[in-house]
């Protein structure tokens, strides 16, 4: 529901810019005509690079943003139907899924999110507004300038400007953070991949059996992924991963490495020892910081068993990053190459994962031989 309501208001803001392309004489077409005329987002991908892609969990939302674009279309020309010349609303043109589509990639690739009236609550409502000239400012996690909003003084208009976050030097570019978000949202919503995103994930189903293979894999005997002990299912409840839904999806990468919810659900469907686990809160759990809280045999099953995950989500991808990094070399169209950059990216992260809990399994090793050997 939340994706379609951020489609939603996408089409909403873009049938007004459609609306302000088809008016003749629009205080806003110097604007408008200074939009790109295509656009880098997968929705209009050829069919081969949107595969080329290879990751699971955005071809299901570009072919999701492609379906709703189709009946979008079918409703948007229903409604247009029986209307008289005077009363069409984009003055007879033709609205079909193509310039849906690139109505709504201006809107979710310029549009800013921005405070609204005020609520009951006190809160504001946050509403998309497209920005002219600001939406020029690129990327960046270290910006040097952001967006303020405020109130015009002696009145109520509404004031947005850009104010310098630094000393910023004659020619040098204003970038502004666009968001703490993953390559798959910069991909979908904007048609760009950041190299080496601090914030860039892969996405994994939380699934009993795979566990027990990725265990099995890392060669730990008898694990219970599939059949957890009443105790250890109570946990599972409290960390929203004992039924189907969304929030049985867990992740590798970004900040935390490994998801909390993963890390906390592998220590403790590889501990014994209830008394052992109820000694900690389930926060200290879930925490990569807080190192082996269930003992270091414990810690390296797990982490042992992540790296095993690693190793299958990676086979997942039918190439190789060498292989892809040739492809790259070679001239492909500019589609095939953004899809490349992801592929590559995703596949970075899992390979980034598996160094770091390699290094950590190692250094848990040598504490315990030190240890045993004291």
């Amino acid at each position: 529901m939340e994706h379609l309501a951020e489609e939603l208001w996408a089409m909403r803001l873009g049938l007004k810019l459609l609306q302000e392309r088809a008016k003749t004489g629009s205080f806003w077409w110097p604007y408008i005509s200074n939009l790109p005329e295509t656009y880098s987002v997968p929705i209009f991908f050829p069919g081969e690079d949107i595969k080329n892609l290879q990751y699971a969990p955005v071809l299901y939302q570009v072919n999701k943003r492609c379906r709703f674009l189709l009946e979008f279309e079918k409703e948007v020309k229903q409604a247009l139907e029986n209307l008289k010349p005077g009363d069409h609303p984009f003055g007879g043109q033709d609205v079909d899924s193509s310039s849906l589509g690139w109505a709504m990639s201006a809107v979710s690739s310029r549009a800013f999110l921005l405070h609204g009236k005020e609520l009951p609550d006190g809160n504001h409502a946050n509403i998309p507004m497209m920005l002219p000239l600001i939406d020029m400012c690129n990327h960046s996690f270290i910006p040097n300038a952001e967006i303020v909003q405020g109130k015009n003084t002696g009145n109520t208009e509404m004031l947005v400007k850009v104010v310098a976050g630094t000393q910023i030097k004659q020619y040098e570019p204003l970038v502004l953070n666009y968001g703490c978000l993953n390559n798959d949202l910069f991909l979908l919503d904007y048609g760009f991949v950041i190299p080496s995103n601090p914030y860039d994930s892969i996405e994994l189903k939380y699934d009993g059996a795979l566990l027990d293979a990725a265990s099995l894999a890392a060669g730990i005997s008898s694990p219970n992924f599939s059949a957890p002990a009443p105790w250890q299912h109570h946990i599972l409840s409290q960390l929203n991963l004992d039924q189907e839904g969304p929030l049985h999806k867990v992740s590798l990468g970004g900040p935390e490495l490994v998801d909390g919810r993963l890390l906390a659900a592998l220590r403790v469907l590889l501990a014994d020892d209830v008394e052992t686990v109820e000694k900690h809160e389930l926060c200290a759990l879930k925490s990569l910081s807080v190192e082996a809280p269930l003992g270091i045999s414990n810690e390296v099953a797990a982490l042992r068993t992540v790296i095993a995950l690693c190793v299958i989500a990676l086979g997942h991808f039918p190439t190789k990053i060498m292989e892809d990094e040739s492809l790259l070399k070679q001239k492909v169209p500019d589609s095939t190459e953004l899809a490349i950059q992801f592929r590559i990216q995703k596949k970075s992260v899992i390979v980034d994962v598996m160094r770091y809990v390699t290094r950590r399994v190692k250094l848990l090793l040598s504490k315990e031989s030190v240890s045993t050997q004291g």
